[in-house]
């Protein structure tokens, strides 16, 4: 049940900008983040779901790309704030929470139903060479990788969580994606719920193959703008989970965004995870604006509604996956 931080997803300064206003009006006037297109309204009124934060947002589409982004985008200075006090890891230990979390997800049951309800973080990913998991928090994930046969490093900017990474044993890098230069390419690259979060998603991508050796392995999973769960949640799809995520990609969009920034071998699969479900489902249920929805942290309700999803609505979530409308896009791709 793990949600990457996106704390390296393109929170650069205001440079050019005096100001976060002028970033705000710039934006409004540039158009669609990845081509500068007309922009069309898809959805209006959504709002912070899982924390309560204030504000509205819509969502719209390029008339030139099709990619799906909110409006308006944060800006970088906001996002950077809003991150550090709601979204990353805090040193939050020992709450019944974290501790049914810990025990299930270094069991042989996580293995079992990651195989059986979908690996969105990659964690039955083996192989060797050294790896690296942006936006890895504080470390869970990495345990896992490195148990697969990886020489897993991390890439995090919440001091807080690469510090309890550390400690358990791994090297964490603390700076930004574009001013990270690596002595050693890496041999697998993770953008486990991380790639929506970025303010520049091209850019993002040019900064992982310029680490990644050549032939390297890039994995990506991040939310369907064609998911059908969105149709059914309407505002309170849980994917929406503005203002963090910036963009939304179909399969066809990300494809050729992974074709222009010069990927090969590309594959990219549909699932639809459990746990997506139960949440929307949560957040439909007690979501109010302007307050945090705690439930989503109920175990037990999360657990129930999982079970549920998985054994007996499986017949809509596999016909979902196999006409093209998952909730869960999942990608590799190879540096040439």
């Amino acid at each position: 049940m793990q949600h990457s931080t996106g704390a390296v997803s393109g929170l650069e300064t205001l440079a050019g900008y005096p100001n976060e206003q002028t970033w705000l009006e710039a934006r409004e006037t540039s158009g669609c983040i990845l081509c500068g297109g007309p922009l069309e309204a898809q959805a209006q009124n959504l709002f912070d779901t899982r924390f309560g934060l204030p504000g509205r947002y819509e969502a719209r589409r390029c008339l030139h790309c099709s990619l799906e982004q909110i409006f308006p985008v944060p800006s970088p200075e906001k996002l950077k704030s809003i991150y550090e006090s709601h979204y990353n890891f805090g040193g939050e230990k020992n709450t019944l929470y974290t501790r049914l979390r810990e025990r299930f997800l270094f069991s042989f049951l996580n293995r079992i139903w990651a195989r059986l309800d979908g690996d969105i973080s990659f964690q039955l990913l083996r192989g060797a060479g050294r790896l690296l998991d942006i936006g890895c928090n504080e470390g869970r994930n990495l345990r896992i990788y490195a148990r697969n046969g990886f020489q897993a490093e991390g890439l995090e900017l919440n001091e807080t969580a690469a510090a309890e990474a550390r400690r358990a044993g791994f090297i964490v890098h603390t700076c930004l994606l574009d001013k990270f230069d690596p002595a050693d390419r890496f041999d697998a690259i993770l953008l486990s719920n991380v790639l929506e979060h970025a303010l520049d998603p091209k850019q993002m991508l040019l900064d992982v193959q310029r680490i990644l050796a050549r032939g390297g392995q890039l994995c990506i999973s991040c939310p369907n703008s064609g998911s059908w769960l969105r149709t059914v949640f309407g505002g309170w799809w849980i994917n929406w989970h503005v203002p963090f995520h910036i963009s939304h990609f179909s399969a066809e969009t990300l494809r050729k965004l992974l074709e222009d920034t010069g990927y090969s071998r590309i594959e990219i699969r549909q699932i639809t995870p459990s746990l997506w479900l139960a949440q929307s489902f949560i957040s439909r249920c007690f979501a109010s604006e302007g307050k945090k929805t705690r439930q989503l942290r109920n175990p037990f309700l999360t657990v129930f509604l999982m079970l549920f999803a998985r054994f007996v609505l499986f017949p809509a979530l596999w016909f979902g996956n196999r006409i093209g409308r998952g909730d869960c896009l999942l990608a590799s791709a190879s540096k040439p």
